[in-house]
């Protein structure tokens, strides 16, 4: 295994870690180089765990023997090692975790490959929270759902917080993101989901009612936070989806509503 101690903030050879806390510059570019950072121990241990090849790992020097059986999986994948407070210099943030690994992104698959054999579908029309969006894939993967959708807008789910708020669920859950928008719709019912829309609309029904059809094959879509769903996504699907709600409180956190409707609509028999 090749360490290399870190002298200075500087150093070209840790550019993956380079501005961690910068969203938009982060958005743009881990896509575009083909990674992701995977945040903590148990997270990159889980991203491995999925089969996805590490670039490099970035840790403090007390958390060596925490990862010392991957460095010998991985002897030729570099690990850039520092004290604490040049670790945050370079990634502007205080890494309290104390260990993260930059990551190939894997391949995308194949939309009709992701539907076949899924009962159960998450869509996400342009969630751009990326807490929210970790949130949902974690929910997802607790509660039997097979493959999630992202709209061209949504939020990376590879994105460091994504990964993080999801404790890296977001690597078990088989995921692509849609190209047209909202026309991919039009794949799931050819492929042969009723495609509901969790949305307080005037015709929509509740979800209890729903979910006692036991639908064979049901695509979720979930809108984005505080506008709702499009008016060309609601003209697209089948019908529309509600969690009742009491005391005076007028809807959930597409984060909650998510897992609400997960458990409610999965798949019996």
């Amino acid at each position: 295994m090749t360490f290399h101690y870190l002298e200075s903030a500087a150093d070209p050879r840790v550019s993956d870690y380079t501005t961690l806390t910068d969203v938009h510059l982060r958005k743009l570019r881990e896509p575009a180089e083909g990674m992701y950072i995977a945040e903590s121990s148990r997270v990159l241990r889980r991203a491995l765990a999925a089969g996805h090849q590490p670039r490099s790992f970035f840790l403090a020097e007390k958390r060596m023997a925490d990862l010392e059986d991957v460095f010998q999986a991985y002897p030729d994948v570099p690990a850039f090692i520092g004290p604490a407070a040049l670790l945050e210099e370079i990634t502007g943030f205080h890494l309290h975790r104390g260990a993260m690994a930059a990551m190939h992104r894997p391949a995308p698959v194949p939309l009709p490959d992701l539907l076949a054999g899924a009962r159960r579908v998450a869509v996400l029309e342009d969630i751009v929270d990326h807490t929210n969006v970790g949130a949902i894939f974690r929910s997802a993967a607790a509660l039997d759902i097979d493959a999630v959708l992202v709209s061209p807008r949504c939020g990376d789910p590879l994105y460091r917080r994504s990964v993080r708020v999801s404790m890296g669920t977001v690597f078990q859950v088989r995921w692509a993101r849609l190209q047209d928008w909202p026309g991919d719709l039009q794949v799931l019912k050819d492929h042969g989901f009723t495609v509901a829309a969790l949305e307080l609309t005037p015709d929509a029904e509740d979800v209890d009612a729903v979910a006692s059809r036991n639908v064979d094959k049901l695509a979720l879509v979930l809108g984005t936070e505080g506008a709702g769903m499009s008016p060309e996504t609601l003209a697209a699907v089948d019908l529309a989806v509600k969690i009742p709600m009491r005391n005076g409180v007028d809807s959930l956190n597409v984060a909650a509503a998510s897992a609400v409707a997960f458990w409610e609509l999965r798949a019996r028999g």
